[in-house]
C-alpha cells in the first residue's frame, strides 16, 4: 500500500497567507503576486532548517508584502480620485468569525490605509493573527520590544478612526437591503430615511470610469447624488451579496459591476464605499477563502 504524498505546508496554509497579504495590501491582485514571490523563496528553502512552517511562511509573506506596500505607496499617491480596497466576494461563513470579518471589512481596510507599512504589518499580525511580539519582530526586522511599541501606536491610531460600534449581521443585512431598495427606487426621502445625517460617501473609479473624486459629506448631498444613479443606465440590476465578511450590494449597470459596502450605526448607513474601477472588480463571482 503506497503512502499518500505529503501536502506542502505552503498549500496547507495558502488561505491564511493570502489573508495576511490581502489585509496588508488591500488588493487581491497584489496579494496573489506576493504569494507567488513567497512561493519562489519557499521553494529554495532547506526545509530541515525550518522549525515551524506556518510561522516561517507568515514571516516570509509579511516581508514580501512590506516590500510591495512600500513600492505601491507612490502609485497610490498618484491614483486618480479616492483609493479604496479591492472588494472580495466571501461566503457567509467568514462572518461567523467576527474579528476576522471586521478586520477584512472595507471600512477597516480603509482605516489601515492610513497607517505606515510597518505599523500596518504589526497591527495585522498582532490584532488579527495574535502573533507573539517576538515573531512579529522577526518578520519586520525589529526587536520584540519595538514591535510591542509599534502595536500600541497602531491600535490607538485605528481605534480613533474605526466605526464606533458593532452591529449584528442580521441588522446589517436589513439596513443594507433597505438602502439598496431606496437606491433602486431613486426616491430622495427613502434614501434620507436610511442614512445618518453625517453620512459620508467615498467612491473609487480609478480614473477609468465615472465616480466622484472626493468624499461627499452629509445626507442631502449624498441622497441627491445617489438618486440620479439609476436614471442614466439602460439596465440597473441590484443584488445583496456578501463582500469582505458582511452583507453588501452588487449593482450591474448596463452589465458593468459596481460593489457597494456600507457601515451601519444606530440602524442607519453612516459610510458608503462604492468601487467602480473595473480592475478591482474581478473577484465578485468566486468566493475568496479567508482564514486565520
Amino acid at each position: 500500500m503506497t503512502e499518500a504524498p505529503l501536502v506542502d505546508p505552503f498549500v496547507t496554509h495558502r488561505s491564511l497567507l493570502f489573508t495576511v497579504a490581502y489585509e496588508m495590501l488591500g488588493s487581491a491582485a497584489d496579494a496573489e503576486d506576493v504569494l507567488q514571490e513567497s512561493w519562489l523563496r519557499w521553494a529554495d528553502v532547506d526545509r530541515s532548517q525550518v522549525r515551524e512552517s506556518r510561522a516561517y511562511l507568515v514571516r516570509t509573506v509579511t516581508r514580501q508584502a512590506l516590500n510591495r506596500l512600500r513600492t505601491l505607496s507612490r502609485s497610490r499617491e498618484e491614483y486618480v480620485g479616492e483609493w479604496l480596497p479591492e472588494p472580495l466576494l466571501t461566503s457567509p461563513d467568514v462572518a461567523e468569525d467576527v474579528e476576522l470579518a471586521e478586520s477584512v471589512s472595507i471600512a477597516m481596510l480603509t482605516v489601515l490605509e492610513t497607517l505606515g507599512p510597518t505599523e500596518r504589518a504589526v497591527f495585522v499580525l498582532r490584532e488579527v493573527f495574535a502573533m507573539p511580539y517576538g515573531e512579529i519582530g522577526e518578520a519586520i526586522g525589529k526587536s520584540a520590544a519595538t514591535a510591542r511599541q509599534v502595536a500600541r501606536r497602531a491600535r490607538e491610531h485605528v481605534a480613533a478612526r474605526q466605526p464606533r460600534m458593532r452591529v449584528s449581521r442580521s441588522e446589517q443585512r436589513a439596513v443594507v437591503e433597505r438602502f439598496l431598495r431606496a437606491l433602486h427606487t431613486g426616491q430622495l426621502q427613502e434614501l434620507l430615511d436610511v442614512m445618518a445625517p453625517d453620512v459620508v460617501l467615498v467612491a473609487d473609479g480609478g480614473g477609468v470610469v465615472a465616480a466622484v473624486l472626493a468624499p461627499v459629506h452629509g445626507a442631502e448631498p449624498v441622497a441627491k447624488l445617489l438618486a440620479r444613479a439609476n436614471q442614466v443606465p439602460a439596465s440597473f440590476d441590484m443584488t445583496t451579496v456578501w463582500l469582505n465578511g458582511a452583507p453588501a450590494g452588487r449593482i450591474d449597470m448596463d452589465g458593468e459591476p459596481t460593489a457597494v459596502s456600507v457601515v451601519v450605526e444606530n440602524g442607519q448607513v453612516s459610510r458608503i464605499y462604492i468601487v467602480r474601477n473595473p480592475r478591482k472588480l474581478t473577484r465578485l463571482d468566486e468566493p475568496a477563502e479567508l482564514t486565520r
